[in-house]
């Protein structure tokens, strides 16, 4: 494990491996450098890339300097992304509200050179209920109570995870690190919010992201997911959309990863 200090003085854990060009994978909700998609998908990179894999702050071995904002987690990337380039350039990826972030960094951060996202949660039409306007303030207040079982089973119903499925995890082992991570979860919404309110992208807000762009969504995925996707590649000033058949929000590493290798080994 190597660490990184953020502006605001917290330390980033991350983990690199493999050789090739810097490659930076950024988490989704619930997830850590050691938990969820990225440890088998930085395994299907690293042939190819040198990657990186960290743990957001608040989750694994990083820290979590208060008060939150998002613009820290864009700081925390911009810390790791001094060390992965050595002066270069990077490629970064995220999936879910890490693309959001991942999106986020890209309009400030010079050595970001490429990058690829996967469903970025957007809610851009009435395809699906959009976020209410105390839902926020409600998950906060739950972590802040200590509810965390509550708190990650509240962000499970909203993102429509099916409820017989929520009912067994609690029988599982994987519940007590979706738990260890919960008071993370109101992060992921402050980032993800102001694009979750039911209305058009405009081509204005992400205009300062004029990096060659990958946006990829799963072909089995729901309407509003796809939707919110691909309005997502339409308003990008560089961006070219594609579509992972059989593949739902969780994307197997093995469908996506020679996406990504293509993408960013190509010359566009």
């Amino acid at each position: 494990m190597n660490t990184v200090k953020s502006a605001d003085g917290t330390t980033i854990a991350f983990t690199k491996a493999g050789q090739g060009p810097p490659l930076i994978l950024v988490d989704g909700a619930l997830c850590s450098r050691s938990f969820g998609p990225m440890p088998k998908l930085a395994a299907r990179l690293a042939p190819h890339f040198t990657v990186y894999t960290y743990d957001r702050r608040g989750r694994g071995a990083s820290g979590d300097t208060p008060p939150y904002a998002p613009d820290r987690e864009v700081d925390d990337l911009e810390a790791l992304t001094a060390v992965a380039s050595e002066g270069g350039t990077v490629f970064v990826h995220g999936t879910s509200s890490g693309a959001a972030l991942a999106l986020e960094a890209a309009k400030r951060i010079p050595p970001v050179a490429k990058l690829a996202v996967y469903e970025p949660p957007f809610i851009v039409d009435g395809t699906r209920t959009p976020l209410p306007d105390d839902y926020l303030p409600r998950l906060r207040q739950l972590v802040a109570e200590g509810r965390r079982a509550e708190a990650v089973k509240m962000f499970m119903r909203f993102v429509g995870t099916p409820a017989v499925f929520t009912a067994v995890l609690p029988l599982t082992p994987v519940w007590s690190k979706l738990k260890a991570v919960a008071p993370t979860l109101p992060y992921d919404i402050a980032i993800v919010q102001d694009h979750q309110r039911g209305k058009p992208l405009t081509a204005a807000e992400w205009a300062e992201v004029k990096v060659p762009t990958l946006v990829a969504a799963g072909g089995t995925s729901p309407a509003w997911m796809t939707n919110g996707t691909r309005a997502l590649a339409d308003a990008l000033p560089d961006a070219r959309y594609q579509t992972l058949p059989g593949q739902n929000h969780m994307v197997k590493p093995e469908a996506i990863a020679p996406v990504l290798t293509e993408f960013f080994r190509s010359g566009n």
